[in-house]
């Protein structure tokens, strides 16, 4: 089993920056594809970002391409998206997710984080 945390969420003003991490713990997640999803108020779940075993690969939405950056630290355990430029169409909830395949399906999922893109 792994258990998956989301942290650093938050309130940030359009235009600002915000950190999110993804711990594991149960087991590595050395094997697993890792990705992020959000979900907004009232919208469906939606892909964000996944990256692969090895870090070597990542895979982006476009509406956060050139913004957003998945990165991921085995040897911690841990996933990481940095959001920058942020705008309000960011908001919503974030969740980590593992599976073998970057399309699923996914074995673990996150509590999720909230993040609050003000104008």
């Amino acid at each position: 089993q792994v258990q998956l945390v989301e942290s650093g969420g938050g309130l940030v003003q359009a235009g600002g920056s915000l950190r999110l991490s993804c711990a594991a713990s149960g087991r590595t997640i050395r094997s697993y594809s890792m990705n992020w999803f959000r979900q907004a108020p009232g919208k469906e779940r939606e892909f964000v970002a996944a990256i692969s075993q090895g870090g070597s690969s990542e895979y982006y939405t476009d509406s956060v391409k050139g913004r957003f950056t998945v990165s991921r630290d085995n040897a911690k355990n841990t996933v990481y998206l940095q959001m920058n430029s942020l705008k309000p169409d960011d908001t919503g909830v974030y969740y980590c997710a593992a599976g073998i395949f970057r399309t699923g399906p996914f074995s673990y999922w996150g509590q999720g984080t909230q993040v609050t893109v003000s104008s």
